[in-house]
């Protein structure tokens, strides 16, 4: 299938486990008319060796920070060489099922969509299924939005015609919501593909793996972006824990290993 460019941002940092896999996840995609922008945090293990061996494929270009700066700088660059009209995500530790592109940049034109976003399951840091898919409400409002993340990072994709080129917060944590939150201020409401795309990989010293740190990293959201003050913050942050804990639980759907 050809159409529309697909910029895909990759930031990496020392993931030689895991950058050949992601990599070979964009190779396999059934849409085929994608570039792949990885910029290297300056990494201190193999992982800028390993990527180099992958750019015989002129769709993949590697860029490597002079310093370690955050995942925020990281994207931003890439995001600034990108040339496609849809962005897409993906971290140096996912996947992208085949059909990905094809049945969001497909459902992107069909339905008329600058953003959209799908399901995606989980893996543990071995590659090991966890047994859950996470979904999303049918429809996305700011307001749920506000209160959680209901968007992995790693199946977004914005139409650069509709919005222009986001640029990412230099925070290290939480730039994803930020940018999603930036999207529905716009557009209001936002329409998942109803199916698991992308799997994400858990690793024990991500931020999905420590509950106080997404506390603090919430936290932070809530101050700086929202701009609001201690107490309500903290206010939000009831709101939040609440969602966290009782309301998406439910969207969280167990499958047989």
């Amino acid at each position: 299938m050809e159409g529309q460019l697909v910029s895909i941002i990759t930031p990496s940092f020392n993931s030689e486990k895991f950058i050949s896999d992601t990599i070979q996840s964009v190779q396999n995609q059934t849409y085929q008319n994608w570039e792949m922008i990885i910029v290297d945090d300056n990494s201190t293990d193999e992982t800028v060796s390993i990527i180099q061996e992958f750019l015989h494929d002129n769709r993949i270009q590697l860029h490597q920070l002079d310093k370690n700066s955050g995942t925020g700088i990281a994207r931003n660059t890439a995001i600034s060489l990108a040339k496609g009209r849809y962005i897409a995500f993906l971290d140096s530790d996912d996947l992208w099922k085949p059909e990905k592109l094809q049945k969001q940049v497909e459902f992107m034109v069909s339905k008329d969509q600058p953003f959209t976003f799908s399901y995606y399951e989980c893996i543990d840091e071995e590659g090991k299924p966890l047994g859950k898919i996470i979904q999303a409400p049918k429809i996305l409002t700011y307001r749920q939005l506000f209160w959680s993340n209901w968007v992995g990072n790693l199946t977004g994709i914005y139409d650069v015609n509709f919005f222009g080129k986001i640029a990412i917060s230099s925070a290290r944590k939480r730039q994803d919501w930020r940018m999603w939150l930036t999207i529905l201020k716009k557009i209001k409401t936002a329409e998942p593909i109803p199916e698991s795309l992308a799997i994400y990989r858990i690793r024990e010293n991500s931020i999905s793996a420590s509950k106080i740190e997404l506390l603090r990293h919430n936290y932070k959201v809530y101050r700086d972006f929202h701009h609001k003050c201690v107490i309500s913050a903290a206010g939000c942050m009831i709101g939040f824990l609440w969602t966290h804990f009782f309301i998406k639980p439910k969207y969280v759907k167990r499958i047989k290993l």
